[in-house]
């Protein structure tokens, strides 16, 4: 019996599986048809053009480091953003604790940088720095004085002089890049 029944079903199986790959292959026809040239159309029909979805979908987004809106920050707070990994950012000093805070000569009020992941870095200029005050971050700084490039290692939780301030003549440093570790 069990023979029988078998062989019973195997026209069933066939049948079903050459139904489903002919839909599957006039599915795949028409689509190729949308794409190419668009559906034909009859006699008495408008003929439109078919613009292929592609077309009007967004563009792969590939990551270039450049601080989002930093023309904006420059022409607002006259502080350059380049270029940075996203974990060091730019805020509000009053919006929050923990923050790497920086004091420019050119600035009245405090500069803050929250940060966040186990690493960060980021590229700007803020001119005439003299203390950095770090948080629970290992942080290093690189600053510049004409031609000449200087790193400080940033005190955990407390403010370190750099710049003109740890400077034996007092020049003026600008502040170019920001490193940070957990």
């Amino acid at each position: 019996m069990k023979a029988r029944t078998a062989n019973a079903e195997k026209p069933q199986r066939k049948r079903f599986v050459a139904g489903t790959l002919g839909t599957a292959a006039a599915a795949g026809a028409l689509a190729w048809i949308t794409l190419v040239g668009g559906v034909p159309t009859g006699a008495g029909a408008k003929a439109e053009a078919v613009i292929p979805v592609a077309d009007e979908a967004p563009g792969y987004a590939i990551e270039d480091f450049n601080y989002p809106q930093a023309d904006k920050i420059l022409a607002e707070r006259n502080i350059l953003l380049k270029r940075g990994d996203g974990h060091i950012t730019l805020v509000d000093c009053a919006s929050g604790t923990g923050f790497l805070e920086v004091m420019a000569r050119e600035h009245t009020e405090k500069i803050c940088f929250k940060v966040v992941g186990n690493s960060g870095w980021l590229t700007l200029e803020i001119p005439s720095v003299h203390a950095i005050r770090g948080n629970d971050y290992t942080t290093q700084v690189d600053m510049t004085v004409g031609t000449e490039e200087k790193t400080f290692d940033i005190s955990k939780n407390t403010w370190t002089g750099v710049g003109e301030s740890a400077d034996e003549q007092g020049r003026d440093y600008m502040l170019v890049e920001i490193r940070t570790t957990r």
